[in-house]
């Protein structure tokens, strides 16, 4: 599967922006999907994920209440919204997926990786 992330950019601290990642290749719910960023200077960590089917979530301690993920398996696409930015959120944002996986949180069983987009946030 071929990974594109989108909707980064510079914003203000307390905005949002919404983060799209498209897929293409095999079918887009045989993979469970998560958000990874990486912080200038840190390693990457892990953001959020959901399952196969979309019924289950899990969000980073540092996001949770402010970041949602979804998926919209009909048009092969999995959606973060970022709202309540912070400063401290500003990274490269990367969606990843896991082929064959019913719902992960760990890195290292996501196979397929986009590029990333990047989320400046300003104080």
């Amino acid at each position: 599967v071929q990974l594109q992330a989108s909707g980064g950019g510079l914003v203000q601290a307390g905005g949002s922006l919404r983060l799209s990642c498209a897929a293409s290749g095999r079918t887009f719910s045989s993979y469970a999907m998560g958000w990874f960023r990486q912080a200038p200077g840190k390693e990457r960590e892990f953001v959020a994920a959901i399952s196969r089917g979309g019924g289950s979530t899990s969000y980073a301690d540092s996001v949770k209440g402010r970041f949602t993920i979804s998926r919209d398996n009909a048009k092969n696409t999995v959606y973060l919204q970022t709202n309540t930015l912070k400063p401290e959120d500003t990274a490269v944002y990367y969606c990843a997926a896991a082929y064959a996986v019913e719902f992960t949180t760990v890195p290292g069983r996501y196979g397929y990786w986009g590029k990333g987009t990047q989320v400046t946030v300003s104080s």
